[in-house]
C-alpha cells in the first residue's frame, strides 16, 4: 500500500507490529501501542517493579536508569514507528524481520524527572522524516497526567 493509504492502524495492524518489534521481554518496553499512523505514535509502558536493572539502580532507592528511558522512546518512536512504515511501503512481516536495524542517533536528550518502580508511562514519537532507510523522530516520555518525563531527537537506520 501507498504512505497515502498509510492512515491510523487498527487493533490487528498493531498487534502485529508488536508481534514484529525484535525486542522480546525482558527488554521490551512497550506494553501496547494506543495510536499509530504515518507521522505519530503513542504508546504505554508500566514499569514492573520486578525489573532486573532495579537490583542494582539502586539499591533501597530504585529508579529507571536514564539509557532504560531513552530505549523505551526508541523502541516506539523509532522501532514500531518504522515497522509500521515499512508494513505501509508494502513490505511483507517475513521481509520486516529480516531487517537489522541500528540505532543511529540520540541527539538533544534531557530529563525532567524519575521514573520510579511501577510507575506507567505515555511514550510518544512524532515523525521528523523517514528515507533511505533512516528514521529520524522527535520522541517523548510522560507521565500519565501528562507531566513531561524526557525528550529527545532519535534515529534508526537499516543494517
Amino acid at each position: 500500500m501507498s504512505m497515502e493509504g498509510c492512515t491510523v492502524a487498527d487493533k490487528q495492524n498493531i498487534r502485529k507490529i508488536l508481534d514484529i518489534v525484535p525486542q522480546k521481554p525482558p527488554f521490551r518496553f512497550i506494553d501496547d501501542i494506543l495510536e499509530i499512523d504515518e507521522n505519530k505514535i503513542t504508546a504505554v509502558y508500566r514499569f514492573r517493579e520486578d525489573e532486573d536493572f532495579y537490583k542494582g539502580h539502586f539499591p533501597g532507592q530504585p529508579i529507571t536508569p536514564g539509557v532504560i528511558l531513552i530505549e523505551t522512546m526508541a523502541q516506539a518512536s523509532v522501532v514500531a514507528m518504522g515497522i509500521h512504515l515499512l508494513l505501509c511501503q508494502g513490505l511483507c512481516e517475513d521481509e520486516i524481520r529480516q531487517i537489522v536495524a541500528l540505532f543511529t542517533c540520540a541527539d538533544k536528550v534531557e530529563f525532567n524527572g524519575l521514573v520510579m518502580p511501577g510507575e506507567k508511562v505515555i511514550i510518544r514519537g512524532e515523525k521528523i522524516y523517514f528515507r533511505r532507510g533512516v528514521l529520524k523522530a522527535m520522541a517523548s516520555l510522560e507521565r500519565e497526567n501528562g507531566e513531561l518525563i524526557c525528550s529527545g531527537i532519535l534515529a534508526g537506520a537499516r543494517g
